[in-house]
């Protein structure tokens, strides 16, 4: 497949094929070789696990193309040990984080040609996804799974890139429950989304903005993202055993220390929105997607944390000192960076 047709300055964020994925299977409690294959599909048992009671599991990284001409793997240790959390949760086999990490570098370097160049502004995508595939119709775990990572160059999540953008606070749904899936990355979560969000674009907002499910009183996320505000020199994000543990907002938390802000994790009712001076959702597909401002429609309250439209300074230095670490150009001081020879 020829690259020439690409136009790496205007990339959407979705699908686009690529030269080849990795697998690997677990059978008879133990995890087989890694496999390279072309083929974008899976054949697969029509009672298989993952198609009935939703056991499977997936992650989101990306890898840079970098001004000294290297690739550049973001925090893959981390996604591994997240994905190994989910599995625990759903009753998966763990699959070890050199096995994972084998599998990220080598699905990158397969597909070295699809890493878009740095002037683009777009990176690649890589998405690792576990399934069970043992053909059942009880509901317990299965005996068989696969672990495939897939690659994609993409561009920004939001079209504007880092820019503000409208949120809506929803009510009528809940994406997770206190004591569910949320903090796992699984698709269950994700589906439970997609009403809300198709809502909250018919109403002209970016995304849906959940409140707890139990009290509808504290912040959740923002859509598929975490939120954080800023105010009185701190970095707030809230606490929830709903909340998916965002690899993003860990380290945009560190950076905020290095920075010599404070850093707050703690359950934030809705009211406190009014007194941050900035807010923002954040994630692997954003990185940040900085928040003009949040619409409580029950109330009719408007909660404005940009005035002229733009980032706040705090956002903005974060968003860039994160990326200037995924790029090489600043020092990698927290060793988050996987740098391919």
């Amino acid at each position: 497949m020829n690259t020439d047709h690409i136009d790496w300055n205007n990339l959407s964020f979705g699908y686009q094929r690529t030269d080849y994925n990795v697998r690997c299977r677990y059978r008879n409690g133990v995890w087989g070789e890694i496999e390279v294959y072309s083929e974008e599909t899976i054949p697969l048992h029509m009672a298989a696990t993952c198609l009935h009671y939703g056991q499977e599991a997936f992650e989101g990284l990306k890898a840079f193309r970098c001004p000294d001409g290297k690739i550049r793997i973001f925090r893959p240790e981390a996604n591994a040990e997240r994905l190994q959390a989910t599995c625990r949760g759903i009753m998966m086999p763990e699959l070890p984080t050199e096995t994972f990490l084998e599998m990220t570098a080598r699905a990158v370097r397969l597909n070295e040609r699809f890493v878009p160049p740095y002037e683009s502004g777009a990176s690649l995508y890589i998405r690792p996804l576990l399934i069970g595939t043992s053909a059942q119709v009880g509901v317990h775990p299965a005996d068989e799974y696969l672990f495939l990572i897939f690659v994609t160059p993409v561009g920004p999540y939001f079209k504007g890139g880092f820019a503000t953008t409208d949120y809506v606070i929803t009510r009528a749904y809940d994406r997770s429950a206190p004591l569910g899936t949320g903090r796992y990355k699984v698709g269950g979560n994700y589906a439970a989304s997609l009403r809300a969000n198709h809502e909250a674009h018919e109403a002209g907002y970016s995304c849906e903005f959940y409140l707890d499910a139990r009290e509808k009183k504290y912040i959740d996320e923002c859509g598929a993202a975490n939120f954080f505000g800023i105010k009185n020199n701190t970095y707030v994000t809230p606490k929830s055993s709903s909340i998916l543990p965002s690899i993003t907002n860990r380290s945009l938390q560190q950076l905020a220390l290095d920075m010599g802000l404070a850093v707050e994790c703690r359950p934030i009712p809705e009211e406190e929105l009014a007194t941050f001076d900035e807010a923002g959702a954040c994630g692997t597909a954003a990185v940040i997607s900085p928040i003009r401002r949040i619409d409580d429609p029950e109330t009719g309250h408007s909660y404005i944390f940009s005035q002229n439209g733009e980032p706040g300074p705090v956002s903005r230095k974060l968003y860039t000192k994160l990326r200037n670490i995924q790029y090489g150009i600043e020092p990698d001081a927290h060793g988050w960076v996987t740098v391919l020879d």
